[in-house]
C-alpha cells in the first residue's frame, strides 16, 4: 500500500479563521464526533463511492462488491455512518440500500472553509 501524501497547503503566512467562526462547546464535540467516524479509510472509500453513483442509494451487496470488502464489514460502516447522520438507510422490501445526507456534508465544508 503507497503511502499517502499530504496534499500542500495555499499560502498561510496570513492568519486565518474557520468558515463559521468560533465554534461553541457543543458544534466542537459534534464535529469531532463526525470527522472521527469519517477518519476511517474504509468509510472514506464507501463514501466515495456512493458520491460517484450520483449520490443515488447503493445496496450493501453492491458496495462490497464495488469496494472489495466483506459485506458485514461494509455493513459496519455503512451502520456507524448512518447513526452519525452522514448516510439514509432506506429499506424498500428486503432490499436496504444507503445514501448521502448532502446536507450534514454541506455543512462540515462550511465549518472547513477557510477565510
Amino acid at each position: 500500500m503507497a503511502t499517502p501524501q499530504i496534499l500542500p497547503l495555499s499560502d498561510l503566512s496570513t492568519c486565518c479563521s474557520l468558515g463559521s467562526g468560533p465554534l461553541s462547546d457543543f458544534e466542537a464535540t459534534r464535529y469531532a464526533i463526525l470527522f472521527k467516524v469519517l477518519a476511517d479509510p474504509a468509510r472514506l472509500q464507501i463514501l466515495s463511492h456512493l458520491a460517484a453513483e450520483g449520490c443515488e442509494p447503493i445496496s450493501v451487496n453492491r458496495l462490497a462488491d464495488i469496494t472489495g470488502l466483506s459485506q458485514p464489514t461494509v455493513s459496519h460502516h455503512l451502520k456507524r455512518l448512518t447513526q452519525a447522520g452522514l448516510l439514509r438507510k432506506i429499506r424498500t422490501g428486503r432490499t436496504v440500500t444507503h445514501q448521502i445526507q448532502p446536507q450534514l456534508f454541506a455543512e462540515l465544508r462550511t465549518v472547513l472553509q477557510m477565510d
